[in-house]
């Protein structure tokens, strides 16, 4: 069943064929809502160029061409040339009725499936992650969702840092306190703070000895200097260096599930492809740069010089393959995975869900890549921005410290405060439904305040607005769907039963039918351009226009049984697409609020 503008597009560019010549069939007419009408053809204007006539004229003669008679009422000329269209309420009816016996809701399915690797969360082993980890984490989830929903195979991919020069530093560190001392126990709990004395101990290394002072300078030098041997002893595939190397990276993932649980997102380890993954491809990576002529010595280091970059200086700017002294960095890594991406997982796209300031080095990673042939013009690389989660004052959220906020600290105070207010509102319910009650809600609440805002956009972190009912926030639409699955409870206990298909006659019905057709073609397009917001926005609308409907559409108080019947299926029908569209941004809905 296709949506009210599909369906309009259809009819309008069979009107320009008729009109204006089989040459004009790809015009856009594009149907837009409108505010005098339920939609607006604007296509006057451009064909009026195209073809050299008054934009009025040309609507005329598309007003004569096209043929709505079944779908809507005479189409009326206004302005420049607009030509607005209201549909027969008969015919929102029959879509709706459509939709209501389709399992998929009016999603439609793909003319292909595609397969496409979303690259995402990404946390470093043995560091905690932070609330800069929140964006990447569900907006990844949500596209990955949204992709499954709409018949395409999504593969997820959770690039972890697990490899290079931090693990001798963190090896040896746990060697000094022991594997199973308390210290170590940090790993699971607090890694952050394991890294952060790792780090202290190595820096402070590198300052005494540097300055060539003290005994315990000279300690601490040798632990930087065990600290850098350690990293090659690893690289090299020394069995005891790769043990505990494997402890750090077990005891790193149980905790990314702890955070990965509490999100209700969709990762498990089966889609972890950290960087020690492509280690053994680094090599032949740079080989077959540099063999094809794509990667060439400068500096001593090889370089790929990406066309169409160049820096302040007006040179190329070089894309780093291989350092100097002969170690490998992110660009090396980022080569190989795009290229196992296409070559063994057999992407059709692949998307990168990574911070906006990484723009520049994904830009000259997909040119390299396309330079290379490991990235055909058939496979299309995106990478999805990702803004910065800012606090009241304006900048990045960090605690009073400065230092980065634990991610895990603010999810815990996000169901803490959901919690408060459930115990205060709802005591009447059981301990359990409360306390999975505050989990939806919390958590919802965070991750729909993230996915709300386009993605490349900052936002600030407003914890109160986030779990508030009124606004374009998760509770009040998870109240929405708990509103109308209460109905349902009521309905049932009074043995009234819902229609087959929707009732749509007056106005409130017929404006939530004309939401409800249209949650097909929003997960299309949030599918095809990775943009949940777009999602969560339709979603807020379909929940005004249900309010708006259960003002002026009395169900349960009805007299009329077939009235009554019939707003009750159109009730349902709204629970059903919100339940689905928040099931697609990782968002629960309650059975009570």
């Amino acid at each position: 069943m296709p949506s009210p503008e599909i369906a309009l597009t259809q009819r309008f560019q069979s009107a320009f064929v008729a009109a204006f010549g089989p040459e004009h069939a790809d015009a856009d007419p594009i149907i837009r809502p409108s505010q005098f009408a339920d939609f607006q053809c604007n296509a006057a204007m451009g064909l009026a160029k195209r073809l050299g006539k008054k934009p009025r004229d040309i609507a005329a003669e598309i007003l004569a061409a096209v043929d709505l008679d079944d779908i809507a009422e005479t189409p009326e000329i206004a302005g420049p040339g607009f030509l607005n269209i209201r549909l027969r309420t008969e015919w929102i009816a029959a879509q709706a009725a459509e939709l209501s016996a389709d399992a998929r809701l009016g999603i439609p399915a793909p003319a292909a499936a595609q397969t496409v690797v979303v690259d995402y969360s990404a946390p470093n082993v043995a560091k905690e992650m932070h609330v800069g980890h929140l964006r990447t984490t569900v907006v990844g989830d949500s596209i990955v969702r949204t992709l499954e929903k709409l018949g395409h195979t999504a593969i997820r991919q959770n690039h972890i840092g697990d490899w290079g020069t931090p693990f001798g530093m963190l090896i040896e560190h746990l060697l000094e306190v022991g594997e199973d001392s308390a210290e170590a126990t940090l790993l699971k709990t607090d890694p952050n703070a394991f890294y952060q004395a790792a780090r202290a101990k190595f820096d402070t290394a590198e300052t005494d000895g540097a300055a060539g002072s003290s005994e315990d300078g000279q300690d601490g030098q040798d632990f930087a200097s065990r600290a850098r041997r350690r990293v090659a002893t690893l690289q090299s595939g020394d069995a005891e260096s790769l043990r505990i190397w494997t402890h750090l990276v077990d005891l790193s993932k149980q905790y990314f599930h702890r955070i990965y649980d509490m999100l209700d997102v969709t990762l498990t380890d089966d889609d972890l492809a950290g960087e020690s993954s492509y280690n053994d491809q680094l090599e032949i990576v740079c080989k077959d740069l540099e063999a094809d002529g794509v990667a060439t010595i400068s500096d001593g280091a090889l370089c790929v010089f990406p066309e169409g970059f160049t820096g302040r200086d007006e040179q190329p700017l070089p894309l780093i393959i291989r350092k100097s002294d002969g170690g490998y960095g992110y660009a090396t890594t980022d080569l190989a995975a795009i290229r196992h991406r296409v070559r063994d997982l057999g992407a059709d796209r692949v998307a990168y869900v990574v911070g906006a300031a990484q723009e520049l080095h994904f830009q000259m990673v997909f040119t390299a890549a396309r330079e290379a042939g490991w990235l055909p013009e058939s496979v299309e690389a995106r990478h999805v921005k990702i803004g910065s989660v800012l606090g009241e004052d304006g900048k990045i959220l960090r605690t009073r410290s400065g230092a980065s906020l634990r991610l895990m600290a603010l999810l815990e105070e996000a169901v803490a405060t959901a919690r408060t207010v459930i115990d205060e509102l709802r005591p009447d319910l059981p301990e359990a439904e409360r306390e999975q009650i505050a989990h939806d809600i919390g958590i919802g609440g965070v991750k729909y305040a993230d996915l709300s805002t386009a993605h490349d956009s900052d936002y600030t972190f407003d914890l109160d607005r986030m779990l508030a009912l009124t606004g374009n926030t998760a509770p009040y639409l998870q109240y929405a769907v708990a509103r109308i699955r209460s109905i349902g409870r009521k309905a049932e206990a009074q043995g009234i039963t819902a229609a087959a298909a929707p009732r749509v006659e007056n106005g409130a019905e017929r404006a939530l039918a004309l939401q409800l057709l249209d949650f097909g073609p929003t997960l299309a397009q949030v599918g095809a351009e990775y943009e949940p917001h777009r999602l969560c926005a339709y979603l807020f609308s379909l929940a005004q226009a249900f309010t708006s409907f259960y003002e002026a559409s009395p169900i349960l108080k009805e007299s009329d049984e077939e009235l009554r019947a019939g707003r009750l299926a159109l009730a349902q029908l709204t629970e059903r697409v919100l339940v689905d569209g928040l099931d697609a941004l990782g968002v629960n809905a309650p059975q009570q609020m």
